[in-house]
């Protein structure tokens, strides 16, 4: 059988208010990765391919997980959450919200975005065929495969492993912590979630500072 392992980044610029100004992992972002990096190897775990996203919070995380230079597909880029709450503020009024806001806006973000009533930078089914396409691609049996990606495309494998309605997407995706591990099983019947938000890299007690999400 094979794997596929998706990593979330670590944690980025959480105070920004646009994407370019997101896409920067911060300190803490660099050390979750480089702690993750380290207990993989501890593992003895070993990969056929690495693969991150294009974004810059993706190959730093990568970097400092100890792969300097994965295999770039965009397809494992985030969705452009800042352009969709613009378009969910011009559409129906509903204002970007603080930190403590996002369990009510992401799904109503999400469901709207379904409905293509917004859209940002490509519709809710451009993104789901090009996650769709890198689960396929890349689950092969024998092989196993490490993406390091963002809470959106590990919501959307979620949400096609398991016939998850835009809700439910939408509540999956908001737990998922930085350098979070997800495991994907390849059976010769078809993919098979193993694993979903792991951090046993973060377990020392004292590193509960590092258990973030945003």
């Amino acid at each position: 059988m094979g794997t596929i392992t998706f990593i979330r980044h670590g944690q980025a610029n959480s105070t920004a208010t646009d994407e370019e100004s997101y896409d920067q992992l911060s300190d803490l972002g660099r050390q979750q990765a480089a702690w993750l990096g380290e207990w993989l190897r501890d593992q003895g775990e070993s990969f056929d391919q690495v693969i991150s996203g294009s974004l810059t919070r993706h190959k730093q995380t990568a970097t400092a997980m100890g792969w300097d230079t994965p295999d770039i597909d965009p397809r494992l880029n985030e969705m452009d959450y800042f352009n969709l709450s613009q378009a969910m503020h011009a559409a129906h009024g509903v204002e970007m919200p603080g930190p403590d806001g996002f369990s009510e806006h992401v799904p109503l973000v999400l469901e709207a975005w379904h409905r293509a009533e917004i859209q940002g930078q490509e519709s809710f089914a451009a993104f789901e065929t090009r996650v769709g396409a890198v689960l396929r691609e890349v689950g092969q049996l024998d092989r196993h495969v490490l993406c390091v990606t963002s809470g959106g495309v590990i919501g959307m494998v979620m949400r096609l492993l398991l016939a998850l309605d835009p809700r439910r997407f939408a509540h999956v995706i908001l737990p998922i912590r930085n350098t979070s591990v997800h495991r994907v099983l390849i059976t010769p019947s078809g993919p098979i979630l193993a694993g979903f938000n792991a951090t046993p890299h973060l377990d020392p007690a004292d590193r509960a500072h590092a258990r973030t999400q945003l």
